[in-house]
């Protein structure tokens, strides 16, 4: 069984090729299908396609392997992020966009969100996680509030408030919409999105 609790100061050393790139997707989709307690080296090695021993050796634990998970996270959002809100001319667009986006990973399933909240309550008892996490949130809320900086400052929407606490308010919207979805698969959340569009169009103009 692995160790449950990373190494600290040990950054996660670099593979040739393609092998960490393997590695960290096939322990995000695992984390995403199976949970953490069901992710082991075993399974995650298999579907890499290399040996057990060398994800022991690159990232002696689970728990350093799942940080270099959330590093990828944050990567992949960031990502969907900005090509949600690419472009946009004016506020419409924008929430348009945004909206698009999250229904897109409503679309898709919750895997990719039951990874997150999975390593979210992994953080409360792991200081390497929780640090990772809490750069995820802040690269996130700061990409959004920049793309909600330069489109003010270009004339394309008008903020009623500060960048920073407008991107704030969007993703926590996003979050309890996807937590109403998480509790209650069965419920029409189409007017609650509805709402939060609302919300959020109160803030732009």
């Amino acid at each position: 069984m692995e160790a449950a609790t990373a190494p600290e100061g040990s950054p996660a050393r670099e593979l040739p090729g393609d092998n960490a790139a393997r590695i960290v997707e096939a322990m995000r989709a695992s984390v995403a299908a199976k949970g953490i307690a069901g992710s082991t080296f075993d399974h995650v090695a298999r579907e890499a396609g290399v040996s057990r021993g060398l994800l022991h050796y690159y990232f002696g634990t689970k728990e350093r392997l799942l940080v270099e998970v959330v590093r990828r996270e944050c990567q992949v959002r960031g990502e969907l992020l900005h090509q949600a809100v690419a472009g946009a001319d004016g506020a419409d667009e924008l929430i348009d966009a945004l909206v698009r986006s999250f229904e897109e990973l409503l679309g898709e399933g919750f895997s990719e969100v039951v990874m997150f909240y999975e390593l979210l309550t992994l953080a409360q008892r792991n200081d390497g996680i929780a640090t990772e996490l809490a750069e995820l949130s802040r690269t996130l809320r700061l990409q959004l509030a920049e793309a909600l900086r330069a489109g003010s400052q270009a004339g394309v929407f008008e903020l009623r408030a500060d960048p920073g606490d407008v991107a704030c308010f969007l993703l926590a919207l996003a979050d309890g919409v996807m937590i109403r979805r998480m509790s209650e698969p069965e419920l029409d959340v189409r007017r609650l999105m509805d709402q939060a569009v609302a919300a959020a169009r109160a803030l732009l103009a």
